[in-house]
C-alpha cells in the first residue's frame, strides 16, 4: 500500500496525478471528507486517489477541476494516467492514435477497442486475467476521448460478420455492444462496414490489422499478436495493406446496409426487438 507521506509524484503518473491532487485539496483548506462531498464522492475515494491506490476517471477529474478551480489540471493528467496503465507494448499505438488524421481498422473476431462497451471490454480482458478487470476496461475505454478532440481523426472500421456472432460477455453484452455500433449511424468521422459472410476470399485473410495516417508523418501500419504489437512505417507493407483495405472496404457492406444487418444479428441472435 502507497503512504502518502512518501509519494513520490515522479514515481509514475498515477502517483504524479495523487501528489497534485492532495496539493490542490489542501491548498483549498479542505479535508478528504469536504471535498468528496463537493465533488458527489467518498472522502475514502478521494484518499484512494490521492495515494495512487485507484485509478481516477475524467469525471471525477472534471468535478474536481470545477470544484477547486484548477483550470482543467486534472483533467489533462488523467488522459496521461490512463495511458500508462495500458500495456507497455501497446502505449506507443495509443500514441498513434492520438495523432492519426485517420485510422482505418480491420477486425477478424471482435470489435475493437476504440468502439468496444464497458461490459464487452471487461468481457474481453478478463477471459483469461481477472486481476484489476475494471482498472484496465477503464483504460482501454479512455482511449476513446480521442473522437472527443477539437479535430478527432476519421475512422474506418471494417468488422468480420463473424465480429457478430462471437458472443462475447453474454448475450445482454452483445446487445449493448450492436447498439453502441449503431450510435455512430449519423457520425460520418465514425464509420462502421461489415464485411459478409458471403464475400468468401478476401483480402484480409491473413488477420486484423490498422492503418494510421498523419498529417505530415509517414503512413504506420499495426498488426498485433500475443503479448506484442507490430507497428511499421515500411513503405512496401504500408502500401500492401493500404490496398488490401481499399479491396476490404469495397467488399464490405455500405454504411446504410451494415447498420441493418447489425440490427438483423440484434434481433435473430440476442433477442432485441428494435422499433
Amino acid at each position: 500500500m502507497t503512504n502518502i507521506n512518501v509519494l513520490d509524484p515522479g514515481a509514475s503518473p498515477l502517483d504524479y496525478y495523487g501528489f497534485e491532487l492532495r496539493r490542490l485539496r489542501e491548498t483549498a483548506n479542505l479535508t478528504q471528507r469536504q471535498l468528496g462531498e463537493i465533488v458527489n464522492y467518498t472522502g475514502s475515494l478521494v484518499g484512494q486517489v490521492e495515494t495512487a491506490r485507484k485509478l481516477p476517471t475524467a469525471e471525477f477529474s472534471e468535478r474536481v477541476d470545477a470544484a477547486l478551480g484548477t483550470g482543467g489540471l486534472l483533467s489533462r493528467l488523467v488522459e496521461l494516467v490512463m495511458r500508462s496503465q495500458l500495456p507497455a507494448w501497446f502505449q506507443q499505438v495509443a500514441e498513434l492514435e492520438l495523432r492519426a488524421v485517420e485510422i482505418c481498422s480491420f477486425q477478424t473476431h471482435m470489435v475493437l477497442g476504440l468502439l468496444q462497451t464497458k461490459d464487452y471490454a471487461s468481457a474481453v480482458l478478463g477471459a483469461l486475467d481477472q486481476d484489476d478487470v475494471d482498472g484496465r476496461a477503464a483504460a482501454r475505454l479512455a482511449r476513446q476521448r480521442v473522437f472527443k478532440k477539437k479535430a478527432p481523426p476519421v475512422f474506418w472500421a471494417v468488422l468480420s460478420e463473424a465480429v457478430l456472432h462471437q458472443e462475447i460477455g453474454g448475450a445482454e453484452t452483445m446487445k449493448g455492444q450492436l447498439a453502441h455500433l449503431l450510435t455512430f449511424e449519423a457520425t460520418p468521422r465514425i464509420n462502421v462496414q461489415i464485411l459478409p459472410y458471403e464475400a468468401g476470399a478476401h483480402a484480409g485473410l491473413q488477420g486484423s490489422f490498422d492503418v494510421y495516417r498523419f498529417q505530415s508523418d509517414p503512413t504506420v501500419v499495426y498488426t498485433e499478436s500475443y503479448g506484442s504489437g507490430h507497428p511499421t512505417a515500411n513503405p512496401d507493407t504500408v502500401a500492401d495493406c493500404s490496398l488490401r483495405y481499399d479491396h476490404l472496404r469495397a467488399a464490405a457492406l455500405s454504411l446504410r446496409d451494415s447498420a441493418e444487418l447489425i440490427r438483423r444479428v440484434m434481433e435473430d441472435r440476442y433477442g432485441e426487438q428494435l422499433a
